[in-house]
């Protein structure tokens, strides 16, 4: 196993995430970490890493592991990657240098696509698989997050922007860089490669959207359903985009839910809408 190294803590919702790093196929890659217990894996959008309060309130249970992708936020530019299945191989080396060998995984939209990727490589490491607004499969003649001004990115990334807390003034270099990527990386809306395999997954998987999802549309997640064999989709109301923002304690009550229960949870929930 390759050493992680620590190197600073920050507090979200009162916990405690420590940054740290691990060697994993020629990259250098920062994650953040808090908690205990069975390990979550979480791969981010295309915005980059973000701990929410739903990140804080599931690892009072968990042993929550957030990724930054090679080639995001104050890492180096990722010229290597030249495609999601590329990309989600060097991800499960990552874990496998951390002693990760089977995970719960979680990607949000971008790190969703990342995720199916990761979990139809190797189904027999992945425990339980949480899709949250993911971008696997997208509406034809959609418009991706990086043609969008960034006034018109938060309009259509939260359901309510004036709740959440101001954001720093991203910066130009960091955008540039992670849309290049994103442009290399985020394949066609409707992925013939990714679709062929999704019946083969076994894994129990978790498929949330927003009711007010204005980047993607929630009718997407029935599709998710149609293909993947051990499939549960939940609609979360009141929801955008980033519904771990919007509702992060409806977020992590269904989610932690989920984990715990696996097809118990697809066999008895019957609801597919999460309200307030």
């Amino acid at each position: 196993m390759v050493p992680t190294h620590e190197h600073t803590a920050i507090a979200v919702s009162d916990v405690r995430f420590t940054e740290r790093y691990v060697e994993a196929d020629g990259f250098r890659i920062r994650y953040q970490e808090a908690g205990q217990g069975e390990p979550l894996v979480s791969l981010h959008g295309a915005g980059g890493l973000r701990l929410s309060r739903a990140h804080a309130l599931l690892a009072a249970q968990y042993r929550v592991i957030v990724f930054e992708v090679p080639g995001f936020g104050h890492s180096p530019v990722n010229e290597r990657s030249q495609s999601m299945p590329e990309l989600a191989r060097t991800m499960a080396q990552a874990a496998t240098n951390m002693g990760l060998e089977h995970i719960n995984l979680m990607g949000n939209s971008f790190g969703g696509s990342l995720a199916l990727w990761l979990a139809v490589q190797h189904p027999e490491r992945v425990q339980t698989l949480v899709l949250v607004a993911p971008a696997a499969i997208r509406p034809e003649g959609e418009i991706l997050p990086q043609q969008l001004s960034p006034e018109e990115r938060v309009a259509r990334l939260y359901a309510h922007p004036e709740r959440q807390a101001p954001a720093s003034p991203a910066d130009p270099a960091i955008l540039a860089k992670q849309q290049s990527l994103i442009r290399r990386l985020i394949g066609p809306a409707r992925d013939p490669a990714l679709e062929s395999r999704m019946p083969g997954l076994q894994v129990p998987v978790l498929v949330l959207f927003g009711t007010m999802d204005r980047m993607i549309p929630s009718e997407m997640g029935r599709l998710y359903c149609e293909k993947l064999p051990n499939c549960h989709l939940v609609l979360v109301y009141d929801a955008g985009h980033a519904i771990d923002a919007d509702r992060p304690e409806a977020f992590a009550s269904v989610v932690s839910d989920f984990l715990a229960h696996h097809e118990a949870f697809l066999v008895n929930r019957q609801s597919g809408l999460i309200h307030p």
